[in-house]
């Protein structure tokens, strides 16, 4: 059992009474799901979302004071933060309302209105290639949509999945099915940031159309979670036995919509399994990694083998794929540094750790 120290925010949201419990989950949504791209709300936003689920400002109202607080800042904030910031209060305002149509119109229109003055592309399709090295896939990256074809392929999809009848299916065809829209959807990659986080929303709200009570809770515990299984469900390296596969997907859904209690680790995802409790990988044997033949502890060795695929993975993303707590992270890091095994580089929220000597 991970020794995690309490979020206080996750605890206010927890301790919400029913009246004000759905707007609360809107925003822990919205906060959790900016950590799929390892970005960081400010103190300041979880004030001002607090105010706005104690009623004493409106969501909209949440959303000036973030961006007058940012007018005045003039550029001297955090890499990322004003991101975080001002994507967390758009999300919670497009969570707590119900209106929305299932289009591909609508699914342009949240990428807008989340990343308006953010990115200059915010709501348009992307018109380059793109490819993208992923932890889970060591290294390797998904086979995203061709710039040529994004829009017929959007359109496509949607046409399909709207055509669709439920009628008579169990619930675990239903979750299956879910699981296979929503990552061939994701896998377009219509945009060139932002997808996964629009997804996400249009893909809840989605859920609430089709008569679903998603707990939101389980998206902002679990976003990194939802993206690597969105990586797996569209990756295949036939040579190396490695195949698509929605069953991560369809964990998290029994959990979302069921209120199953499947365990969710990231770890379990990667394609090289080198990161499974008790593995033992003859490949990696200490004649060909230098890793294994080092005098530290197993847990310092695992954490060598991340910062080697991941050199700029947060310490909370490192807790969570080896099931400890952020301060053990802390200690084997700073105990690593103290023997010259690895070194910092560059700021605390922007660097990156560096192995050396071995």
């Amino acid at each position: 059992m991970k020794d995690i120290k309490k979020d206080p925010f996750d605890e206010y949201i927890k301790n919400l009474p029913p009246t004000r419990k759905e707007l609360g989950q809107a925003w822990s949504a919205a906060i959790g799901l900016q950590d799929v791209d390892g970005l960081k709300p400010s103190e300041y936003l979880y004030e001002t979302a607090k105010k706005n689920i104690d009623g004493e400002i409106s969501v909209d109202e949440a959303g000036e004071l973030i961006n007058s607080y940012y007018e005045s800042k003039e550029g001297h904030v955090e890499h990322g933060t004003e991101e975080a910031d001002k994507v967390s209060a758009r999300i919670a305002k497009l969570l707590s309302s119900n209106a929305f149509v299932f289009s591909p119109a609508e699914y342009l229109s949240i990428h807008k209105e989340l990343f308006q003055g953010i990115y200059s592309h915010a709501g348009k399709l992307r018109d380059y290639n793109i490819s993208k090295k992923e932890w889970v896939l060591d290294g390797d990256s998904v086979s995203y949509g061709g710039a040529s074809n994004l829009r017929a392929t959007l359109d496509y999809d949607l046409g399909q999945e709207r055509d669709f009848r439920y009628n008579g299916l169990t619930m675990t065809e239903v979750i299956h099915h879910l699981a296979v829209f929503v990552s061939r959807l994701w896998q377009i990659h219509v945009f060139g940031e932002g997808n996964t986080r629009t997804t996400a929303v249009f893909f809840i709200k989605y859920l609430r159309q089709l008569g679903f009570e998603a707990d939101n809770d389980l998206f902002a515990e679990n976003s990194w979670y939802f993206r690597n299984a969105l990586v797996r469900a569209n990756y295949n390296n036939i040579q190396k036995g490695i195949y698509e596969t929605t069953e991560f997907l369809e964990k998290f859904f029994r959990n979302l919509l069921l209120n199953e209690k499947n365990e969710l680790h990231n770890r379990e995802m990667h394609i090289s399994g080198k990161f499974l409790l008790g593995h033992d990988d003859p490949i990696n044997d200490p004649i060909n990694d230098p890793i294994k033949s080092l005098d530290i502890d197993e847990k310092s060795k695992q954490i060598l083998e991340i910062l080697r695929d991941n050199p700029g993975i947060t310490r909370g993303k490192m807790a969570e794929l080896l099931d400890c707590s952020d301060s053990t992270v802390k200690r084997k890091l700073g105990e690593l540094a103290d023997r010259n095994i690895i070194r910092r580089i560059g700021s605390n929220k922007k660097g990156e750790w560096i192995i050396q000597n071995i």
